[in-house]
């Protein structure tokens, strides 16, 4: 992983705070003048095998960006009872209230950074949260070929079902956020990632309107403890940087 040396992380946290050390409403002072601290909670929606995680470390990577692991996983396993690895230890370690999730998503991020991702999966979101729920908050879409997809995920696993990849939820939300924004919302192909990174990444970055930040090309490997990841089984490391391919993104079909 190359770390950059020309200070662009502290640059982009610079402009950040720039940006947004806005004022309230009644000509710009809040109660004793103090100002409101302004954030962009990104949305990232995703199915399995998308290289969600790896888009995830790409974020956390930032100087200015407190990133969120599937915070409604809980949620999905304690509603749908779903045989999962470790759902015990899930349950004892993540919020599994559907409401109360929202309501944390929808507070100050908390290391108070301006930028909050949060890592969403479609096969998720089968409790009351909908659409209407992220009102304020940004989306961008992360896909890939359903055909590699689902290859890859019978890799994992053994049997699948049209349910397992949420895509009537991703075509609703997609739709439904088109129509809000009178254009298309940020859609990002992992295969584009990884054939051009700098230049996909920095077109989603534009999209979000958030800075480009050349970090996002690289992250250190292993658990981040501001992702408050949910439990999972022990795996290979995860790569470093968008130049390692990922085994599994183009399988055979």
């Amino acid at each position: 992983c190359v770390k950059w040396t020309d200070g662009s992380s502290r640059n982009v946290l610079d402009r950040w705070r720039s940006v947004f050390s806005i004022s309230t409403a009644n000509g710009g002072a809040g109660r004793g003048g103090a100002a409101t601290a302004v954030t962009i909670r990104i949305a990232m929606w995703s199915g399995p095998r998308n290289l969600s995680t790896a888009m995830m470390r790409s974020f956390g990577s930032r100087a200015d960006t407190f990133v969120s692991d599937e915070p409604f996983y809980g949620c999905f396993l304690k509603q749908t009872g779903a045989d999962h690895p470790m759902r015990e230890e899930v349950f004892a370690a993540m919020d599994c209230d559907w409401t109360s999730v929202l309501s944390t998503l929808r507070g100050s991020p908390p290391d108070g950074s301006p930028v909050w991702y949060q890592k969403h999966m479609w096969h998720h979101m089968v409790g009351p949260v909908g659409y209407d729920d992220f009102e304020g908050f940004t989306h961008a879409f992360l896909i890939r070929r359903p055909e590699q997809m689902i290859a890859s995920y019978l890799r994992k696993r053994e049997v699948a079902a049209f349910e397992d990849f949420g895509l009537e939820r991703q075509a609703e939300f997609f739709e439904r956020e088109a129509d809000r924004l009178g254009q298309a919302p940020p859609v990002i192909d992992a295969n584009d990632v990884l054939t051009d990174a700098a230049s996909v990444l920095s077109k989603m970055c534009k999209g979000l309107s958030i800075p480009w930040d050349p970090e996002m090309l690289c992250w250190e490997p292993g658990r981040r403890e501001t992702a408050r990841d949910p439990p999972r089984k022990p795996r290979r490391a995860s790569a470093r940087s968008w130049n390692v391919r990922d085994s599994a993104i183009n399988p055979p079909v």
